[in-house]
């Protein structure tokens, strides 16, 4: 068992060239396992062999809904990564209107993350979700999925910035949110955070991003998602094991 998880890095990323073996010495000095995230083809590749040769990582493998506007989900592509023993989850995808526009975008977007919702069940994985300023849309698609086909989607929807009232319907679901080391410098969370069932609730850095305190200005890592647990144990005013302690069991039954 680690003793910390980390369900949404990017140690895939340019930003750990120079230092990458340090980096994974930090983690295992820690106990943290990660899950690395892919947004497009070459990066869920660069996340199975990640976790093919390091026994903390874990892959996800998707197409992100903007970071590549060309480029749609190849099955037959990610048919080769999905087998893989670590590849665990169907992602990031999602949708995002914060930075492209709903009325231009919204059906390449639709499709796309349809694409990989098929895939997901196909496979039975959970997606990792990536959703700004779309939450509504993603959740009614959800549901319109579940109703239609019968089957129950499941997944994260990481980096979560919604309110009490998105957070529920998303639980309702059978969705998990995760929370990011934004926690530790601004208060806007702490209602879901203290009023979710500790059980779908977990813990991400979205590494080499929002770095979280007492690291702020540095680059991301996922060793520093404990800092995240402290956080989250210290709002809902609960002991720090149990608090991490469960996260980890969180993430293990996501990833199966």
């Amino acid at each position: 068992m680690p003793k910390y998880f980390d369900v949404h890095s990017h140690l895939n990323s340019s930003a750990y060239q120079k230092d990458f073996d340090e980096v994974v010495k930090r983690l295992k000095e820690t106990e943290t396992y990660t899950m690395v995230v892919g947004t497009d083809f070459k990066s869920s590749k660069e996340a199975v062999d990640l976790a093919d040769k390091y026994e903390e990582i874990y892959a996800c493998i998707g197409i992100h809904p903007i970071d590549n506007p060309s480029q749609s989900f190849e099955r037959e592509k990610f048919e080769k990564l999905v087998k893989h023993p670590k590849t665990v989850a169907i992602g990031e995808c999602g949708m995002d209107f914060f930075h492209a526009d709903k009325n231009a975008d919204y059906e390449r977007q639709k499709k796309l993350f349809l694409d990989q919702v098929k895939f997901a069940l196909k496979y039975d994985k959970p997606l990792m979700i990536h959703a700004r300023n779309a939450y509504e849309e993603l959740i009614e698609l959800l549901k319109s999925i579940t109703w239609t086909r019968r089957v129950q989607v499941r997944g994260n929807v990481h980096f979560f910035a919604g309110d009490w009232a998105v957070a529920q319907k998303l639980f309702a679901l059978g969705f998990t949110v995760s929370f990011t080391g934004v926690i530790t410098f601004v208060r806007d969370y702490d209602e879901v955070i203290k009023s979710a069932p500790l059980n779908m609730i977990m813990s991400e850095t979205d590494s080499p991003y929002v770095t979280p305190t007492p690291y702020r200005g540095k680059r991301n890592e996922p060793s520093y998602v404990s800092e995240v647990v402290k956080k989250i144990a210290e709002i809902r005013e609960e002991n720090d094991k149990i608090v991490g302690d469960t996260l980890v069991s969180n993430a293990l039954s996501m990833i199966g």
